[in-house]
């Protein structure tokens, strides 16, 4: 799209400059709304649960991390920096839960096992705490009927590595209070995050809905020889992603011009892929056993030491576009 311009320098300023004074705005309008949160209960001591336990624990707030197993609570007391992990209680017991003003749930990504845990433990928390999941897309009001006084439960989706990526989505049921989900928005905000709240419960949430469409194409395109997975990935790295750090899609098209995106779409869209199927490409690799870097395998090889040596290359990036856009100097 020749026609497509980018921000200028001037532009890109005072946008930077409009966003931070937005957020400093926003963080002190709201901050009493998530004053009353001192005490965090995390239940679930995987990497996101141990990750979000610490999180919190540098913010100041009272941490318990909870899990089932003792086991598992000794391995995240290692895995968590040492300089805040004495900060954080561990336990195994229900008591956890019954004087928390907040609990975070993030337990086995498996609707029976996360309904039982809230019918275990919602009866349990005080009638003014909060509840939520950070379920990544299990129906957050089919979640809701296994919660007393389902007004005070939502979902907090983070994403992993929960350390570095800014985004938390804020998910509400049909009966979540507005100033439940407030709360939350500001909580994120108190802890350095950048939350979304999402409006109505539809599967994948909005953030899987707008990637899963991303992967359908680029699947599709690969597919049928157009690009090949190193080339896609190089258009998404190096120009839309790369944008797309900076800019929404919406904002894109603002400074894009909606009269050029618009006769783009006249010719284009029909032509785009719109299968409600799995993409084939996913799903060979898939029933191939190759998942990625879990395996050694996916769409790319990480056998040997090539698993670790990527996934230190991805947190250095994602270190440094974290720090150059939302470190505390800018």
């Amino acid at each position: 799209m020749n026609e497509t311009t980018i921000p200028t320098d001037s532009q890109t300023t005072d946008s930077q400059t409009a966003d931070s004074a937005q957020a400093q705005s926003a963080t002190a309008q709201h901050s009493d709304s998530a004053a009353s949160i001192r005490r965090i209960t995390v239940a679930g001591a995987g990497t996101m649960g141990y990750s979000m336990a610490e999180i919190f624990a540098r913010k100041g707030y009272e941490v318990t991390l909870w899990n089932h197993r003792w086991p598992a609570l000794d391995r995240a007391k290692t895995l968590i920096a040492p300089e805040v992990a004495d900060s954080i209680d561990y336990s195994a017991s229900d008591h956890a839960f019954e004087d928390a003003d907040l609990i975070v749930e993030s337990i086995v990504e498996d609707i029976d096992a996360k309904l039982a845990f809230y019918r275990q433990i919602s009866p349990l928390a005080r009638h003014d705490a909060i509840i939520v999941t950070n379920t990544s897309g299990l129906s957050i009001n089919k979640l809701a009927t296994a919660v007393t006084s389902p007004r005070r439960f939502l979902g907090m989706h983070w994403f992993n590595p929960p350390t570095l990526i800014p985004l938390i989505e804020i998910i509400k049921n049909d009966a979540t209070d507005p100033t439940v989900a407030r709360t939350i928005y500001d909580l994120a905000l108190a802890i350095g995050k950048k939350p979304a709240i999402v409006e109505k419960d539809v599967p994948g949430f909005a953030a899987n809905r707008i990637q899963l469409a991303v992967v359908r194409e680029v699947c599709s395109m690969v597919s049928k020889g157009i690009i090949s997975p190193e080339g896609a990935d190089a258009v998404m790295k190096y120009g839309l992603g790369f944008r797309w750090s900076c800019l929404g899609p919406l904002e894109t098209l603002d400074f894009g011009g909606i009269d050029v995106f618009e006769h783009v779409s006249e010719y284009l869209m029909p032509d785009l892929e719109d299968s409600h199927e799995v993409p084939a490409l996913l799903k060979q690799h898939y029933e191939a056993g190759e998942l990625g870097v879990k395996t050694g395998k996916g769409f790319y090889d990480y056998s040997g030491d090539k698993a670790r040596q990527a996934t230190a290359e991805r947190d250095r990036k994602l270190r440094a576009v974290h720090d150059a856009l939302y470190g505390e100097d800018n």
